[in-house]
């Protein structure tokens, strides 16, 4: 293990908001962040790609058809991936209109546009997206969170990247993301590079998050909206609930 958790029960769960408060506005944008501040979330969750220009942005999807209007804009691009595109490219598109036509004109937000809005109001909690397709994000995520923020997590599906990230930075608190139920073999390996096992919250229940805390980590829970599942999670002692909703989960929590 790489940064050791107390054995007992932890403080209260802490409100992850997933994509910002992406129930309520676009996902990934700096509206959705606003709007989980607003609603109390403790930490924000986001999705990070690189552009062709070397820039880190927020964005989920592979292409750029769901989330922003490159359809319209760039025609000819519009199934190209992130990567091959400019920051100014994407700072061309509408981000927002695809969500609700008070969001018009919101754009792709830098993560140096992300952390000056943020500041010290909400901790960050960075996905690493399709991190084999950009050859040294680990590194350059690591330069660009390392030093200026404490309250930073950063994870994956990727194992792989994770362990370089966790190499690059072992100050930073470093996450593997499941999307099964990790076996306990899966959890004595992700102990020597991980501080956080975060899995769906279908595949946890008390046992997992247990398991996960006696070999020194912390468990965040993805993506859990509804009351009776938000419930449950909390129930089960998992440290952090990532959610679409904010603001119920806070109000749950009293």
């Amino acid at each position: 293990m790489r940064h050791p958790s107390p054995a007992g029960p932890g403080p209260a769960v802490q409100v992850v908001a997933h994509r910002g408060a992406s129930a309520d506005a676009p996902e990934n944008t700096l509206a959705a962040v606003d709007e989980a501040l607003a609603q109390g979330a403790d930490s924000i969750e986001v999705d990070l790609q690189r552009t062709a220009d070397g820039q880190l942005v927020l964005l989920h999807d592979t292409t750029l058809a769901r989330t922003t209007d490159v359809a319209r804009v760039l025609p000819d691009r519009a199934a190209e991936p992130v990567g091959t595109f400019t920051l100014a490219e994407l700072k061309r598109l509408d981000a927002g209109s695809w969500f609700g036509p008070g969001f018009a004109g919101e754009p792709v937000p830098t993560l140096g546009e992300l952390l000056a809005r943020v500041g010290d109001r909400a901790g960050l909690l960075i996905e690493l997206k399709d991190p084999a397709s950009y050859p040294g994000i680990e590194q350059q995520v690591a330069d660009a969170v390392g030093a200026p923020r404490a309250d930073v997590a950063v994870q994956s599906f990727d194992h792989d990247a994770m362990r370089r990230f966790a190499a690059a930075a072992p100050d930073v608190p470093a996450g593997l993301l499941f999307d099964s139920r990790p076996t306990d073999a899966e959890l004595d390996a992700a102990a020597a590079v991980a501080d956080q096992v975060n899995p769906s919250f279908r595949v946890t229940d008390a046992a997992l998050v247990a398991a996960v805390r006696a070999r020194g980590m912390e468990t965040g829970v993805y993506t859990v909206n509804s009351g009776t599942d938000l419930r449950r999670m909390i129930d089960a002692g998992v440290h952090r609930i990532i959610t679409d909703v904010p603001g119920v989960l806070r109000a749950l929590l009293g």
